[in-house]
């Protein structure tokens, strides 16, 4: 038995040890949208799966700075995969709670400069500058 045997999936927190805590954790799993200023797929590809925030109990505010502190460790961390059954099967094998949101596919409607140019039947467009 090398884990890889179809069957009945065993959380891995069951054997890890794991304090109750981080074996009862939700996670998100998307594909990240593309940033406005990157033409082209950008890593469209990849699905990446986020840790939810704990609730009020482990946060606190730093007297010396006022800056808010956490005892999450998972907060700011993000892991990716090629795909999203990886992702599902990832957290499943974690124990973790889930759900997935769907990726916004975009429509793209072809233009071409040429089409302002067009000949129509229609009256023509006078437009006043003054």
């Amino acid at each position: 038995m090398n884990g890889s045997e179809a069957g009945e999936v065993l959380p891995a927190a069951v054997l890890s040890g794991a304090p109750v805590d981080l074996q009862a954790r939700t996670v998100r799993i998307y594909r990240p949208a593309k940033p406005a200023t990157q033409s082209g797929e950008w890593h469209g590809h990849q699905w990446r799966m986020d840790w939810d925030v704990l609730g009020k109990g482990h946060r606190w505010e730093n007297p010396l700075m006022g800056w808010q502190s956490s005892a999450d460790f998972m907060q700011g961390t993000h892991m990716n995969f090629s795909s999203k059954d990886d992702a599902i099967r990832f957290a499943e094998k974690q124990g973790y709670e889930y759900f997935v949101q769907e990726h916004n596919e975009r429509n793209i409607v072809p233009k071409a400069y040429a089409n302002n140019f067009l000949h129509s039947p229609k009256k023509l467009k006078h437009i006043r500058t003054k």
